[in-house]
This record gives C-alpha cells, structure tokens and sequence, in this order.
C-alpha cells in the first residue's frame, strides 16, 4: 500500500493501535498542519523529532489546547473575522481543527459554510493566508499532471472542485470559490469522517467576467474573460484526465459550476470516474427528504400533492429531478409525476412549445395540460401556477430574496391548510421568504424549512424551530459511503437512497417540534445513516468494486461506516 503522504504515513502496531510514522522533524515538522501537535508533542516526541527548544516547557492535552483556541475565536469581532481564525487554525493545526468544530459544529457551520462563506468567497484575495489545495489555469492546464504530482498526499479519496462559476447565490467569483471547496471539505471531515489526508480543494480558474475582480489590484485569479464553448471544455478534459491518473480511486464533486456547464460536466464525466454535483442532485435529495418528513407531519402522502419549484438553475432542475423520481419510487408513473411538479424560470411555467435551455426540457409541461387555466402573459407566473395547480408544497431556489410575499404564501395556504414552504435559496440574505412572515402570514399552519440557518420564530406564545434543509445533511455520507464501497460511478439510486435514509434519520421528536430536518449536532450521527444507505444501493446498483457489504444488513453497514470515520485526536509518533 503507497504512503498516506510524502511526510507520513499511518501503521498499526502489534495490538492494531494506529500510529504515524513521520519522515520529517523539527522546524518543518511543525509547518504542517496535518501533523502539527503544537505544544501537545510528549516529551519523549521532543526528544525523538527534534523539536527540543521549539516549543513552551508544558506539555497541553487537546482538552487545553480547544479551550485556549475556543477563548480566542469567541473574541473575534464578527463572523468573518471567525471564519478566518478558524482557516488559520486548520493551516497551523488540523487535528486541533476539527476537534473544535466537532465540539461546536452547530455554532461554527454557519461560520465555516453558508452563510458566512459567502463573504470569504467575496473577500478571498483580500483574507489570503496560506496556500491549500490545487489551483489549475490555463496558466498551467498543459502541466496539469506535474501540478497533480506537486500536491504531497498520495492517496486521496475525494475532491471537490469548482470553476467559481455560480457561488451560492452571489455569482461568479472567479478565484474565491477556492473557499468554497475548503469549507465542503471541511464539513466532510466533521460531519462525514472522511480523513483530511484524504481530501483535496481544487479552483479551476478559467477566469471572471467580473470587472471589479479583474480590476483590483489584490486578485488572485488569472486576469481574463471566462472560457467559453470547446476551449473550456478542452481545458475540464485535461483537468479529468490528470485527476483520474495521480487519483485512480478518488470520488470527484462538481461544486457551484454555473448551470449550463453543471449539466454538461456531469453527463459527460460520471460514468468515466464517480463523481457528482451537489447543487443538482445533493439539493434534490436533501429537498426530498424534507418533503418526505413534511408528509409524516401532514399525515398525507407525497403522491397527492401538488409541488412548485421556483428557479430553474442547477437547484431548482436538481430538484425537480428528485422530486419526479421520488414520485415515480413512490408508485406514480413518469407522466402522472411530471404533472405534478411545476418549475418556473425567469419567464414563467417551463412550457415545452417555448425556447428553453436543454436540461430545463424534462420538467417542461405541454400546453393542453394548462388549457382552462386563467393568466395573463405568455405564460402562468408564480401566483398564476399557484391558484390554478392547487399548489400545496413551494420551494424556492431562485435567489430572490423576497420573492415569496404574503399574496404568494396567502394563495399557497388557500389550496392546503397545511402548506410546506422552503425558501432554500442561500445565503441568508438570498432567501425567498422569511420564516418569521412566513409563520405570521399563515397563523403558525405552515412547514416551514429553509437553506440557511435561521431562529426560531415566536409567535402567539410557540416557539417554531426552523429546520435547515442544508445539502450537509447528504454530501457528507453520499461521499463517504461512495469512498468505503469503493463505487465504479454513484447512481441515481444511491442519491435517492440518501433521501430516504435522512428523511428516516428524522426523530419523532423533531417532527414533534415541526422541524423536517435533523439538528446540525446530530449531523455526525445522520451522515453515518446516509453512508450506510448509500453503500447497500450501491451494492445493488453493481457499481461496488468491494465485496465486503454484500451479506451485510444495512445496521452492520452502518456500524462499519461508524468504525471506519475518522475522528481528530492525536496519534503517537514514531521516526521513519
């Protein structure tokens, strides 16, 4: 078996204890984040690496050392100012890293992830510390397998990669969605268990059509237009080929890519290595899910509602997807799903006798299906579709914040007295709907989850928990389940499996509570369930290259999936 990294690698001794076996001592020892003790190397550690004198007589347990760093990030001035404490805390010390974010995972998601993440993606070229991850351009792309070569960890199972093309709901963000692909790896690692020696951010920096990019003086990026058209992906076949190359084994996330090329990435790659692309099918599955826990709530069956998903990019058609292939897993066949999901881009209902972009064309509705229908303009608009669908369950994936208003919620609430209403759009400030007016405006009946953490709403003397339907609920375990099965291609069947899997892990006294959603601190703990669902379809899907999960039921799945996560503590070190 190759080395973990050209620094260390990771044995097990006599009695399967693990231990590292370190190539490297003293100052540049400590210049490593991945094994960086800091002042928790032992005595004898000292002595044996050469770090003598470096470091404060006192040896800290990692107790100590997360209540020392804990102080500190609690005196930052603002969550941006906390999101870059914590970078640099996992450029100095990953171990030390992750062990706060475990400790305080529902307190610093937000601060690590959306919504905060937002703003180091805007500011990346201004908070630039440290380098981490691989950063390819046209610059390099020709180089791109000695740039593979560069990177000193030799067996990664999991990458995510993003040209910044579509960051969140703020656009194209040319080099700062590196940020992007650091927080998701993070929160595998926290949530999901996969080692961090095992991850790799990468920026495809294929340039910015932002002006106020390309004219500041401070940008990282390369200083050009975007690539377009068969240069681009020129440049994704030559990124593809060197990754499958130095990473034969590894699981490949397309990560915020702009929604034309979101579609043509994953057609055109997913077969030839497993890859993925959460805004289109981690969101479907998490929406899902919650739709799924609503239903339990409403006491009604998913197959009798009417859905209206309102923004047609990467999300919005990840969504659609999932929900006619939930439909049709419920018992519905294709046409009778179709009719009942309705998706609305800029110019209304997606209407099949109406230009469109291709990957929109599945969820278009042909025309006879509206006749009777009473609208004014070319097509049904968003209270249009409401009032003559019977509209019941809403989601927003447009990035309009405000968009669903108290008529929209009020027509929503007119069809079902129970309505369920997700405003997923993120960040915070890109939410179609607040909770708090969405509680107000329909006397506290609505379900309500959204994709950015909220508080709870107070209203009439309840208090109404809002579920966050955050793609970390399924990323995490769709990844780490796919690395443990060692998976040929990740299938529509194993995301599905994801859904059901979350949507189970719900406990009754959250839905007790009226939230549709685990609590982020049971984020761990609902990851292991979604790893342990996606193995077993994989299984059944064929495209497991392990046996080991074939007489396993999934309880056995999981408790492997359990044994098998990584978790941050220090490991005794030996001199190689």
């Amino acid at each position: 078996m190759a080395k973990v990294s050209r620094y260390y690698d990771v044995k097990r001794d006599k009695n399967g204890k693990r231990y590292l076996e370190v190539y490297v001592s003293g100052f540049l020892l400590q210049r490593i984040p991945l094994l960086n003790k800091s002042t928790a190397f032992t005595k004898e550690e000292r002595k044996l690496l050469q770090l003598e004198g470096l470091l404060p007589a006192h040896v800290s347990n990692l107790e100590e050392q997360k209540e020392r760093v804990y102080r500190r990030y609690r005196l930052q001035d603002n969550d941006l100012e906390k999101h870059i404490y914590l970078r640099n805390l996992q450029d100095r010390n990953e171990v030390l890293y992750y062990a706060i974010l475990e400790d305080h995972l529902e307190e610093m998601l937000p601060i690590i992830y959306t919504p905060t993440v937002g703003e180091a993606v805007r500011f990346f070229s201004h908070i630039y510390r440290l380098p981490r991850g691989l950063a390819l351009s046209h610059e390099n792309i020709a180089e791109a397998e000695q740039a593979f070569e560069n990177v000193p960890l030799e067996d990664v199972r999991l990458v995510v990669a993003t040209d910044s093309s579509a960051i969140l709901g703020i656009g194209d963000q040319g080099f700062g969605g590196m940020a992007i692909s650091i927080g998701k790896l993070s929160i595998y690692t926290a949530a999901g268990g996969v080692a961090p020696d095992k991850t790799l951010p990468i920026e495809l920096d294929v340039g910015t059509d932002r002006d106020d990019l390309l004219q500041d003086p401070l940008y990282l990026g390369v200083r050009h237009r975007r690539l377009g058209g068969e240069p681009y992906y020129q440049f994704m076949d030559k990124f593809v080929k060197a990754f499958k190359k130095r990473y034969p084994k590894a699981i490949l996330q397309w990560e915020d890519f702009s929604k034309e090329a979101a579609f043509t990435l994953l057609n055109r790659y997913r077969k030839e290595l497993p890859s993925f692309n959460d805004d289109i099918q981690g969101t479907g599955a998490v929406a899902w899910a919650g739709i799924l826990s609503a239903m339990k709530l409403k006491k009604a069956s998913v197959k009798e509602q009417k859905y209206l998903v309102y923004g047609a990019g990467a999300g919005g058609a990840g969504v659609a997807g999932a929900l006619v292939e939930g439909l049709k897993h419920e018992g519905l066949s294709a046409e009778e799903a179709l009719r009942r999901v309705y998706v609305l881009d800029s110019k209304g209902l997606l209407l099949s006798d109406r230009p469109m972009e291709e990957y929109k064309r599945p969820f278009a509705h042909e025309p006879k299906w509206i006749e009777g229908w009473s609208f004014s303009g070319k097509a049904p608009g968003l209270i249009d579709v409401i009032k003559n669908a019977g509209i019941s369950v809403l989601l927003g994936l447009s990035g309009r914040a405000g968009a669903f208003n108290e008529p929209v919620v009020k027509a929503v609430l007119a069809n079902d007295p129970r309505p369920v209403i997700f405003p997923l759009s993120n960040p915070t400030s890109s939410s179609e709907a607040l909770p708090e007016d969405i509680i107000n405006w329909t006397d506290g009946q609505a379900i309500v989850a959204t994709g950015s953490p909220f508080d709870p709403v107070v209203y009439k003397g309840k208090t109404y928990p809002i579920g966050q339907g955050n793609n970390s609920f399924i990323f995490p375990g769709l990844g780490f389940g796919s690395i443990l099965a060692h998976v040929s291609e990740i299938t529509d069947g194993m995301v599905l499996a994801a859904s059901y899997a979350l949507a189970d892990f719900v406990s009754e006294e959250n839905l007790e509570a009226g939230m549709v959603y685990p609590q982020i601190k049971e984020m761990r703990e609902a990851s292991i369930q979604v790893a342990a669902r996606v193995i077993a379809e994989a299984v059944k899907d064929g495209v497991a290259k392990t046996r080991r999960f074939e007489d396993l039921d999934v309880y056995d799945i999981a408790d492997y999936v359990r044994r098998h996560a990584w978790e941050p503590k220090y490991l005794p070190f030996v001199r190689g």
